[in-house]
């Protein structure tokens, strides 16, 4: 995973064009199999991978697993607009907190039966954007003419038909079934399983242009389509800069200074344990095993973890898709491992990325997961 990279898609040229105009020196990256992206800097410093891929949920969902397989993103957004369900205004903005694929049904004689899909927005997204929101720096661009955007968090529908009408059936059964839902849209849903099977934290960005009551293409819809693509570019990438900022900054686990700030040397020979709950004025020196001793445990603790994915999904705590790309994740962390070169324990990193993002979940395996990432990065 690439710590200072966000990939962002959008379906439409107004959407794109939205992100690149806030992009520093974007420049064309082009896939192997033709898909053109532009990579830019922020301004606040990290780059944007930007792609276009087009509407529908089926093309967005392809798309968006080729920019995670070539990019390794910290995260992945996708961003546009959308029409609101209930009286969201014009303009604002909608984050997901969940994506329903609303169109999962059975047809019976009394009528049709829900079967949805549903993905869960990561829950260090959904707080990274609470955040955002809350700070209020990403609309201070906004016209002095127009009222500034807000920002609301809740779930949205994604289908596979335009929505554009408040009376007829499906719009009634929308609203019964999924009454909670703020926005409605015709990407988010597979955008959301490309980034559950690749283990990629996804966000669904979208601003409000229409009401989805039958005045889309009308005068109104062209004066708010652009007006509500740049609220969600402003916004989506104020969240890029938030997550690709976090990769830097401390948390208690992570800050290797003493309680006082000031420096910690710790060595010894042969076996110590230390257990202190203060300690001032001491030098340990540690003598740490060589390079090949260190990937040979890691290794061995690879396969340990491959078992316990095993016995979770034995379990049904894994579902059967994801456990395989579990699986895939670990045989290439596996394989950069055994190779010992600097790149290919890079290649491990990433693959260990992935498989935390995949078993996010399961906790206790997440957590085991960050320590083993800790340790490939160590490997000299």
């Amino acid at each position: 995973m690439s710590d200072d990279t966000v990939v962002v898609l959008t379906a439409l040229n107004l959407e794109y064009e939205a992100v690149r105009e806030r992009l520093l020196s974007p420049e064309p990256y082009r896939h192997p199999r033709g898909t053109l992206f532009e990579v830019g800097t922020l301004p606040g410093g990290g780059r944007v991978a930007l792609g276009l891929t087009g509407k529908g949920n089926q093309s967005s969902a392809v798309l968006a697993e080729r920019a995670i397989h070539e990019f390794s993103p910290a995260a992945l957004l996708f961003v546009g607009v959308a029409g609101a369900l209930w009286d969201t205004p014009l303009g604002d903005v909608v984050v997901a907190t969940h994506v329903y694929a609303y169109h999962g049904g059975t047809s019976e004689d009394d009528g049709l039966k829900a079967r949805p899909r549903v993905w869960e927005s990561p829950h260090g997204i959904g707080q990274t954007a609470a955040h955002v929101a809350r700070t209020g720096a990403w609309n201070r661009r906004t016209p002095p003419d127009r009222p500034r955007p807000e920002v609301h968090q809740g779930p949205i529908a994604a289908g596979e038909i335009v929505q554009n009408s408040s009376l007829s059936r499906e719009a009634e059964w929308i609203r019964q079934t999924y009454n909670d839902a703020l926005a409605i849209e015709m990407e988010g849903a597979g955008v959301a399983q490309a980034g559950h099977l690749s283990g990629s934290p996804v966000a669904i960005v979208r601003g409000i242009s229409d009401r989805a009551d039958g005045t889309k293409a009308t005068g109104s819809d062209r004066a708010w389509q652009p007006i509500a693509a740049a609220n969600a570019a402003a916004f989506a990438l104020a969240l890029a800069e938030e997550l690709i900022g976090q990769e830097d900054s401390p948390t208690m686990q992570e800050d290797d200074r003493g309680r006082d700030g000031g420096s910690v040397t710790n060595t010894a020979y042969g076996n110590v344990g230390v257990q202190a709950g203060h300690v001032s004025g001491s030098t340990f020196h540690v003598s740490l095993p060589s390079s090949g001793q260190e990937s040979g445990g890691l290794a061995d603790r690879l396969a340990a973890l491959r078992e316990e994915l095993a016995r979770e999904h034995a379990a049904g705590n894994l579902d059967e898709d994801t456990h395989k790309a579990a699986a895939a994740e670990l045989d290439i962390a596996d394989k950069g491992i055994e190779e010992g070169t600097v790149e290919s324990r890079k290649t491990s990193v990433l693959a260990l990325k992935r498989l935390r993002g995949l078993i996010g979940e399961l906790a206790s395996l997440a957590v085991k997961v960050g320590v083993l990432i800790t340790e490939a990065r160590g490997l000299s």
